[in-house]
């Protein structure tokens, strides 16, 4: 029962991910369509999908289809660009196309734009729909102090401690800790420096700066098997990033309890935060990891669940499989303690601008680590989509997200490249100024080569995507992790 439950719950998550980004490719090419409607101008073909339709039907004079390759959609218009290449052809059109008249540069500049200013106009309204639901904001990406430095890293030859808040990374102001838009990760991340100015705050020492050196090359993990698993890794792996070996203070929420655990058996529960540990108090996960647990030696601990605070006590033991030294049994939650924030519209579609702005800025700086090899493509956006419905507050994240997508959607389509509407719009303006149109033949062989630079664009970033998900090429054996057996079993 518990297995078919998971797989319908499976097929549902993948339903809500395919209606919501398929919501998003609609609106964007029903810009486009409706655009060309006002402007008078032959519409052939509204496809969802690119490739072979898996399903079509005409009606009114337009053929309505899905595609086979979910990376996109369409909306074929012949009297804009020559697209079969990409789009296909629909059978029984050529000799309507012979008869079109041709049209405006101005007819063709709206219609490219209309398409991602509807993108754009659907992350204004995500925007405002997320102001009224609010949106969940973790302690890893709300804070700024440093709550682990990796040994021997640049950041603790730096100086940097544990407690220390960071207030400016290069000279720029950051406010939280990860994510895109002034955060210290993506700063230190993109940044094309050398060596890199960090201004902190440290209790009982007051304001200072350090300069971190971050490693000339990021390291390359080695993978170790046979030439099938190398040459897997080598060509799905995303480029390695540099890094300084700080991470963010998150407070010990317990996520899950083990099984059979002391922490089970105390009656913990997902979502308590642990204060103290014998009076000791602790602030993040590592100081509850370090404490010095004894096997069978009874510790005090406070835990504040909601707004109370609850004393309890729990016994230690060393897990009965796979263990090796005495522990509670829980498993910590990634975001620390949550808190949903309402943040205006104007604001995150300003946000998600200025993160899009900063990514293609560091992809396109030569000094920058950020490389194409770390964009996603449909299926990395999917699969992103699929994580965020697994979080306790996913559909508030998805719709959150779907403010950046779509802000990103309307930007990257307003690139300068044939195929793109920005590309449409910079070919309709030469147009518009020698005031003859460009050769049919020259539109043609440019449309068609960057048809071929997309497609193989596409099919390097799936392959970034794909490795994500399975590293190593297959799944692997899970590795072994400790278990605790129920007391009574141990004491048979």
């Amino acid at each position: 029962m518990d297995f078919i439950l998971s797989v319908l719950r499976f097929l549902w998550v993948i339903f809500l991910v395919l209606m919501i980004f398929n919501v998003m490719i609609v609106v964007h090419e029903w810009g486009h369509f409706l655009a060309g409607r006002w402007r008078g101008l032959y519409i052939d073909r509204f496809q969802i999908w690119f490739g072979k339709p898996l399903w079509k039907k005409t009606y009114n004079g337009v053929q309505y289809g899905l595609g086979s390759i979910p990376a996109g959609g369409f909306v074929s218009l012949p009297q804009m660009a020559p697209m079969e290449s990409i789009e296909g052809q629909v059978e029984g059109e050529d000799k309507e196309k012979k008869d079109l008249p041709p049209i405006t540069p101005l007819d063709k500049i709206i219609v490219a734009f209309a398409g991602p200013l509807f993108s754009f106009l659907l992350a204004v309204v995500f925007a405002c729909i997320v102001f009224v639901v609010k949106k969940p904001v973790s302690e890893a990406v709300g804070t700024t102090i440093v709550g682990e430095v990796a040994a021997d890293s640049p950041a603790e030859k730096a100086g940097i401690k544990p407690g220390d808040k960071i207030t400016y990374v290069d000279g720029q102001v950051v406010d939280k800790f990860t994510g895109m838009d002034k955060s210290i990760m993506w700063t230190i991340i993109s940044s094309d420096n050398q060596n890199i100015e960090v201004d902190l705050e440290r209790p009982g020492k007051g304001k200072m700066t350090v300069t971190v050196e971050r490693p000339a090359k990021a390291e390359v993990e080695e993978v170790e098997g046979g030439w099938l698993k190398k040459s897997w890794a080598y060509i799905s792996r995303r480029p390695p990033l540099r890094t300084i070996g700080v991470y963010p203070q998150i407070s010990p929420v317990v996520g899950r309890m083990l099984e059979n655990s002391p922490a089970e058996a105390a009656g913990l529960k997902s979502g308590d935060v642990l204060l103290s540990i014998n009076g000791k108090n602790v602030v993040r996960p590592q100081d509850v990891m370090s404490f010095p647990f004894e096997a069978g030696k009874t510790v005090a601990m406070s835990i504040k669940r909601g707004d109370k605070t609850i004393d309890t006590e729990i016994t230690p033991r060393v897990p009965e499989v796979d263990g090796s030294d005495p522990k509670i049994g829980i498993g910590w939650d990634p975001d620390g303690i949550r808190k949903l924030v309402r943040e205006n519209p104007i604001t995150q579609v300003v946000n998600s601008f200025n993160s899009i702005v900063r990514t293609l800025k560091a992809v396109f700086s030569p000094k920058s680590d950020v490389k194409a090899g770390h964009l996603s493509g449909p299926v990395g956006i999917m699969g992103l989509y699929y994580d965020l419905f697994q979080h306790p507050e996913g559909w508030r994240l998805v719709l959150w997200f779907s403010v950046l997508l779509n802000v990103n959607l309307a930007i990257l389509n307003m690139l300068p490249f044939p195929v793109l509407d920005g590309g449409h719009i910079v070919m309709a303006t030469v147009e518009w100024v020698s005031r003859r149109p460009i050769p049919f033949k020259v539109l043609e062989f440019v449309q068609t080569a960057f048809v071929l630079f997309l497609l193989g664009f596409m099919a390097f970033v799936t392959l970034k995507d794909v490795g994500d998900r399975v590293p190593n090429g297959d799944p692997g054996e899970p590795q072994a992790s400790p278990k605790f057996l129920p007391l009574e079993k141990e004491a048979s």
